[in-house]
């Protein structure tokens, strides 16, 4: 197991060098850059056409008048001394901007998580032991409206329907009056009112997923040969299910577990923006769209290093939970 982990970690090592090429280049695909948005921004202010020398000297300042290959080793120079940089768009340090929202953003996406997993494991066994039964259908239902309805149109349902019956106003996570106050217990009470409709939006389509197939791996391992031989051997169904089947069928969920390590940190970004969420996916969207290099650079760097650490963590999870599974070399 020891160089099995050596030797992933070193593939994580290529693998993120690789990433930091391909998101580099994709960031700067678009025509233009960051400065020649800013000047036209100035000129339509202004009125006027700035002068040569002044936008000369603003490439220079912003660093975007040399190569791309030179921009993009002082770029990964900066993040392996871990100096994520300042963000243009902002004029802020990156890793102060990250910080700021990365608090709220894990709180509401691990909710998202225990609710995604809380209903999706449960009601897939449920679904699978009481196949074609009247809930299953219900769930399957469920399930597929789930799976198809956009995240922002139920955002948007749900934000009618808590302020029409229950008079709460859900945009962002804090009233008005709470917005820009410190810490009270007012202001965490009023945060919590605002959770559920994140928590749903965001954690459905997860839950409608996991249900599906929760409910397909089950029912397979159910009609095997070893289920119908401990069945006829006399052992009790419950004990049956848990000890076998079902831990055999959690494969796939386990598989996926490191996905929600990046995702804790990108969440819904269409949600998130139509909830005017304070989140750190808004916040890679305008970075994106303004061709902000550090600090859409610095996020996606950061979420392409948690999938391959939550890849790394499912690996071994599997490893503990399934005996058939095995990294070292036989011999």
């Amino acid at each position: 197991m020891l160089i099995y982990v050596m030797r992933r970690f070193l593939y994580m090592a290529v693998i993120l060098l690789l990433l930091s090429v391909v998101a580099f280049i994709i960031i700067q695909l678009p025509p233009g850059d960051y400065v020649s948005a800013y000047i036209a921004e100035l000129e339509t202010m202004k009125g006027e056409r700035m002068e040569e020398a002044e936008i000369i000297a603003l490439r220079k300042a912003y660093g975007v008048d040399q190569p791309i290959y030179i921009q993009y080793f002082k770029w990964i120079r900066k993040l392996l001394r871990g100096d994520f940089g300042i963000s243009l768009q902002w004029q802020r340090p990156v890793i102060d901007l990250i910080a700021e929202r990365l608090p709220l953003t894990v709180m509401i996406c691990a909710l998202a998580t225990v609710f995604t997993y809380a209903m999706g494991v449960p009601i897939g066994i449920y679904s699978a032991i009481r196949q074609y039964s009247a809930g299953d259908y219900f769930f399957t239902v469920v399930g597929f409206i789930g799976l198809a309805a956009p995240n922002f149109l139920l955002a948007l349902i749900l934000m009618f329907l808590f302020y029409k019956y229950l008079g709460l106003s859900v945009g962002g996570l804090f009233s008005t009056q709470y917005m820009n106050v410190p810490w009270s217990v007012g202001k965490f009470i009023d945060m919590v009112k605002h959770l559920p409709i994140p928590v749903i939006v965001i954690g459905t389509p997860g839950a409608a997923a996991l249900i599906r197939t929760m409910r397909g791996c089950l029912l397979d391992e159910l009609h095997k040969q070893y289920v119908i031989t401990a069945r006829a051997k006399g052992v009790a169904e419950r004990t049956l299910l848990f000890k076998y089947p079902i831990r055999v069928a959690i494969n796939p969920i386990v598989s996926t577990i490191g996905w929600t390590l990046p995702w804790l940190v990108s969440g819904g970004t269409i949600t998130e923006i139509v909830l005017s969420l304070p989140t750190t996916g808004p916040l890679l969207f305008q970075a994106l769209l303004k061709q902000d290099m550090e600090l859409a650079g610095s996020i996606i760097m950061f979420l392409s290093f948690l999938t391959v650490i939550g890849t790394f963590i499912s690996d071994i999870l599997l490893a503990l939970l399934d005996p058939r599974i095995r990294y070292e070399r036989s011999t």
